[in-house]
């Protein structure tokens, strides 16, 4: 299997990282854009491989549209489609037709869209046919599954006949990114209500607006990472903004515990090390992309730590949880669900001279969230290229800032 060896280096280059545009935004303002009927121009659209196969995919004329692996782009053309001229079928990778899309589809079904699965229930692929007639313009979908099926109906709702309604039932998961798809709606000239668990959005029209992408803090939280666990290290990430959109900010606050500072700049962040808590615990509902970067820094660092939020993660490009604890022992670290909900995090790591591989699982953030460890000990990173979902210079940038 291919693989990128990473040897040992401790300290970092003082250098400045341009960082790939985010894809998180990247993708709603190009689905935002294609319902307003691409009234706009899009600065800075990520090169990340979920963002170009969404753009591909939107200029189409084809009956299928293979995503990929990319499960953004799956969810928001699955709503984006019943406003086509004609049915499409929406299919994926192995992994994507076992991402379930049930919650979403059977939303759209109660607005009157016509969907019908081609294989097992509730998974793709499936066939979504134009809508002919709004039958419902409130619908119920679950707050804590997938933020990105509530984005998908949020981004449609303005161009349904009769707009809609949303209420998400119970708790609410990965909130910044529901906030996020209307800040950008409202940009556009949307404008929406969202009151306790209830959000309303009326019949309008997205209006032109020339949108910068921002660059991305998912991203970014891999080098908070190499930071927090170099010896020695001085990183600026260029084209990061102080006021964001993007709900992964959090790295910040949460990087101020783990050893990282943050010092804003016109453009971008400088980051510095500083001494670290002893103990940590963060609810990582709003925020789940960022467990895998936390778990790996808690454990090579020997900080003891309690994760709450992370059921989200069982649904991603892989089982995260399930992976994080597999690769996580063998560096002698345990991932441990003390109590329904509650993981810790207990290290007996030392360094050795042996070279450890890491099993990505066609995860592009297994793969980032470990290359850090190379800080510490010489690493073999399997099936690198998963990084091209979302990052595709990560490696480039890796060999730019390590210290030789």
């Amino acid at each position: 299997m291919e693989y990128y060896l990473l040897k040992h280096r401790p300290n970092l280059k003082n250098a400045e990282v341009q960082l790939e545009a985010s894809k998180s935004e990247s993708n709603r303002a190009l689905i935002i854009n294609a319902l307003s009927g691409n009234k706009s121009v899009l600065y800075n659209l990520s090169n990340a491989r979920d963002t170009q196969t969404m753009l591909r995919l939107l200029k189409s004329d084809d009956e299928v549209l293979d995503v990929l692996d990319a499960g953004t782009t799956m969810r928001f053309l699955t709503a984006y489609s019943i406003f086509g001229d004609k049915p499409v079928l929406l299919t994926g990778t192995e992994r994507m037709q076992q991402r379930p899309i049930k919650i979403l589809v059977d939303a759209l079904k109660k607005i009157g869209a016509k969907i019908k699965y081609k294989g097992e229930e509730g998974y793709p692929p499936h066939k979504v046919k134009p809508l002919q007639e709004q039958k419902s313009e409130t619908v119920k979908i679950q707050g804590d599954v997938s933020s990105q099926y509530i984005s998908a109906l949020l981004m449609i709702a303005p161009s349904l006949p009769q707009g809609l309604n949303i209420h998400l039932k119970g708790k609410i998961g990965s909130r910044p990114y529901i906030q996020m798809t209307l800040d950008m709606m409202k940009l556009f000239g949307v404008k929406a209500t969202w009151t306790n668990n209830t959000i309303e959005i009326p019949k309008q029209d997205y209006k032109e607006y020339p949108y910068v992408v921002e660059s991305d803090w998912s991203g970014a939280s891999y080098w908070y990472s190499f930071v927090a666990l170099a010896d020695e290290a001085k990183l600026k990430l260029l084209g990061l903004r102080q006021k964001s959109l993007q709900g992964d900010i959090a790295i910040v606050r949460i990087m101020n515990q783990l050893g990282v500072m943050s010092t804003f700049e016109d453009d971008g962040v400088v980051l510095q090390k500083i001494p670290h808590s002893k103990s940590f615990e963060f609810d990582f509902t709003d925020c789940p992309d960022l467990a895998q970067t936390v778990a790996v820094v808690c454990g090579i660092k020997d900080i003891h730590c309690r994760m709450t939020g992370l059921e989200s993660l069982k649904i991603k490009e892989t089982d995260r949880i399930k992976a994080l604890k597999k690769e996580l022992k063998k560096f002698k670290v345990k991932l441990k669900e003390v109590e329904p909900g509650v993981w810790e995090i207990k290290s007996k790591f030392e360094p050795t001279k042996e070279i450890i591989e890491v099993e990505t699982y066609e995860d592009h953030r297994m793969a980032m969230a470990f290359a850090p460890i190379s800080t510490h000990q010489s690493i073999k990173i399997l099936d690198p290229s998963v990084v091209n979902k979302s990052y595709p210079s990560f490696w480039e940038h890796v060999e730019m800032v390590r210290d030789e």
